[in-house]
């Protein structure tokens, strides 16, 4: 099933995709609403057209930090410093929240905080159910599905800083979506292909089962730290091909179009506007 946040003629609400259309679900609820109580207790309502629809992040506001995993493709973190920089432990940092923006909407950034604007396409894994100290075997029954993220990253800033958060949390630095496909829809999510569009140049291509540590790993050991909750996000990194990893770069303009797109879940496209 692909669930979608959407707005049509003016009326907001989420909805299931069917083919061409959207079968919007009762008013006034939430995507968290229908992943804790299951989407048959809401009444369903006639069918509107997918193509008219807007589509917003189906999760626009988690109740924590996208946790976000970093160099887990070998040849991610090849190009990104060798060697030396292929972790021998897991890496994770957060995103903040309100970076979060949806299918189509625009990355906004400014001259003045970055001139090195990056992209990184990467599978996310929507957590369905609160858990802490998850067994690795047990690790997919907290999953409720998944979507597409775009970690959208200021690598000057990032230098700048020394750490990961700023330079990868500005307001439209999240681009997520369109949909999120349920788990039962996706048979193996580490065999899907993984590719990233600039202006239409393929920059990035590859599959999710080059993740170095799999997605029942990461929910293991993020939850072995912390408690995960209901619509958590965990971006589970990204391949080789962004744009600091080509000689010479190849960064982000104003007006660039970048689509992710993800085998059985769809494409995610943003431009880019720099004020």
């Amino acid at each position: 099933m692909k669930l979608v946040s959407y707005q049509y003629q003016k009326k907001s609400g989420i909805g299931i995709v069917e083919g061409e259309h959207v079968i919007p679900l009762s008013d006034g609820i939430s995507m968290l609403e229908v992943m804790e109580r299951g989407f048959d207790v809401y009444a369903k309502e006639e069918p509107i057209p997918l193509q008219e629809c807007q589509l917003f992040s189906p999760i626009d506001r988690p109740r924590k930090n996208i946790l976000c995993v970093g160099r887990n493709y070998y040849d991610h973190a090849l190009e990104m410093g060798g060697e030396q920089g292929v972790p021998e432990e897991l890496v994770v940092f957060t995103k903040a929240s309100t970076s979060i923006i949806g299918h189509k909407d625009t990355i906004i950034v400014s001259h003045n905080l970055t001139n090195q604007l990056d992209y990184e396409g990467e599978l996310a894994v929507i957590i369905g159910r609160e858990g802490k100290s998850i067994p690795k075997e047990k690790a997919m029954e907290y999953v409720f599905g998944y979507t597409i993220l775009n970690d959208i990253t200021a690598r000057d800033l990032q230098k700048k800083h020394g750490q990961f958060f700023l330079g990868k949390s500005m307001d439209t630095f999240c681009p997520l979506g369109p949909v999120i496909v349920t788990k039962d829809e996706i048979e193996d999510p580490h065999q899907l292909m993984l590719e990233t569009f600039v202006n239409g140049e393929k920059r990035q291509s590859s599959s999710t089962s080059k993740m170095m540590r799999k997605i029942e790993e990461l929910i293991s050991e993020i939850s072995s730290v912390l408690t995960l909750e209901r619509g958590d996000v965990i971006a589970t990194g990204t391949p080789a091909g962004v744009g600091k990893g080509f000689h010479p770069p190849k960064f982000l303009k104003d007006g660039d179009q970048v689509t992710v797109k993800i085998e059985k879940i769809g494409e995610l496209v943003n431009n880019v506007k720099f004020n």
